[in-house]
């Protein structure tokens, strides 16, 4: 059993918080001036001073990454001295937090949306001299909400954010042209959307559960001369489909480079 002090508890921090303390038997103590709906035995502080001499084995940095040079300093002294620093802001480096606590471990953890239902791909990357011990319990906390990838490097966790981090964004979009174009066929919205979303819900599914390559299950829908391969021929035909998805995962990454 840990004691963990979250710093920030907004709309993604809260989510993995639930996560946590359902599955975890971790001690958690949020730190944020606001009202954040809580777990049962979650306790709250407002302000650092409020602390008093508490002392805790992991820092988890869940702040907008505009607030991170004010509000953590504040905070460090009450993380035990082979405690571990983690971090789900994105946009903010390990190498920056690292310096903020000079040699002290930290784990970056980029979760995606689908976290806060338990259904997110979490991308892991441990900066310095990670323990064990940190490594496996930070990666357990990140399997509360979903799947997880670890990565060597940080560039890796920017290429993983434009993947994943961005990636149901991508998605949203693309259903949503897909249910207009429904709609352009003649359904109604809600029909439109029952019929896009029970269809991508389905082939989703059948390929979770499948060994087959997308590929074949691709080929298996699609007959020769048939409406599959009509419909895939002004999809993808020439390849422009496969490179716009190529063209928005490198924006993305390129984005997150800014960001360092």
């Amino acid at each position: 059993m840990k004691k963990i002090l979250l710093l920030g508890c907004g709309n993604m921090g809260g989510a993995l918080l639930k996560a946590w303390a359902a599955n975890t038997d971790h001690l958690f103590t949020v730190a944020d001036p606001a009202e954040p709906e809580l777990p049962k035995n979650v306790a709250q502080v407002r302000s650092v001073d409020e602390l008093g001499e508490d002392m805790f084995d992991y820092l988890v940095v869940a702040l907008k990454p505009q607030l991170i040079d004010r509000v953590l300093p504040d905070y460090l002294p009450h993380l035990a001295a082979d405690g571990t620093i983690s971090s789900i802001a994105a946009g903010y480096s390990a190498a920056k937090l690292a310096a903020h606590a000079p040699g002290r471990s930290v784990i970056r953890i980029m979760p995606n949306l689908p976290a806060v239902i338990g259904k997110g791909v979490s991308g892991l990357y441990a900066h310095g001299s990670v323990t064990e011990t940190a490594s496996r319990e930070i990666e357990q906390l990140a399997l509360c909400s979903g799947e997880i990838v670890w990565v060597d490097n940080e560039d890796m966790l920017d290429r993983l954010t434009a993947v994943a981090g961005s990636g149901p964004g991508y998605v949203f979009e693309m259903l949503r042209a897909y249910v207009e174009a429904a709609e352009a066929l003649g359904f109604d919205e809600k029909d439109a959307k029952t019929l896009v979303l029970g269809t991508v819900q389905g082939a989703l599914e059948l390929a979770l559960g499948s060994d087959r390559s997308l590929e074949d299950l691709r080929n298996n829908v699609t007959s020769k001369g048939g409406t599959t391969a009509a419909g895939l021929a002004a999809l993808n035909g020439t390849g422009e489909f496969s490179d716009l998805i190529r063209d928005t995962l490198q924006a993305a990454y390129q984005r997150a480079v800014e960001l360092r």
